[in-house]
């Protein structure tokens, strides 16, 4: 059974970025998501759309279609005292809250006497991403789940 809309997935992954690993969950807990909602980056889906349970597969998701370009306006200095009590340095990942109260992480790429300058890309942004998949499992999502958006049993 290929993947469809509105099913629960279950997978095993690790992901490589020019030949590093920088996410996996093997030997962990697997990655379980309703799919069509936007709960995995869009590449990772439209490649497994073709995969069914106990499918191994190589998926490279090009970067427009993962955490997508860079983009070298995504960059702000913010005054450092907003900084204060905070031990920082050059590649140091922050959480904060966004005009909308939404949940960011930035990452500290300039130190300056007065200021601090922040990247608001995601750290995987401009990269393209090669995901090695193990499909442990697919079955169709309850009503409840579907309603919710997201998976009620895992």
């Amino acid at each position: 059974m290929a993947v469809k809309v509105d099913q629960i997935v279950s997978m095993e992954y690790e992901v490589r970025v020019d030949g590093s690993i920088v996410d996996s969950n093997v030997g962990g807990d697997p990655l379980v998501f309703l799919t069509g909602k936007g709960k995995v980056i869009p590449g990772l889906e439209a490649g497994m759309a073709e995969m069914n349970i106990a499918d191994k597969a190589e998926i490279v998701v090009k970067a427009a279609d993962a955490y997508g370009e860079y983009d070298e306006e995504a960059q702000q200095e913010v005054p450092r005292e907003q900084f204060e009590g905070i031990d920082l340095e050059l590649g140091t990942p922050l959480q904060g809250q966004d005009a909308e109260g939404q949940s960011i992480q930035v990452t500290v790429i300039g130190l300056k006497d007065e200021t601090i300058v922040v990247d608001f890309n995601h750290p995987l942004a401009g990269h393209d991403l090669q995901f090695n998949v193990t499909l442990l499992d697919v079955r169709d999502a309850t009503d409840v789940e579907i309603a919710n958006g997201g998976v009620l049993d895992a």
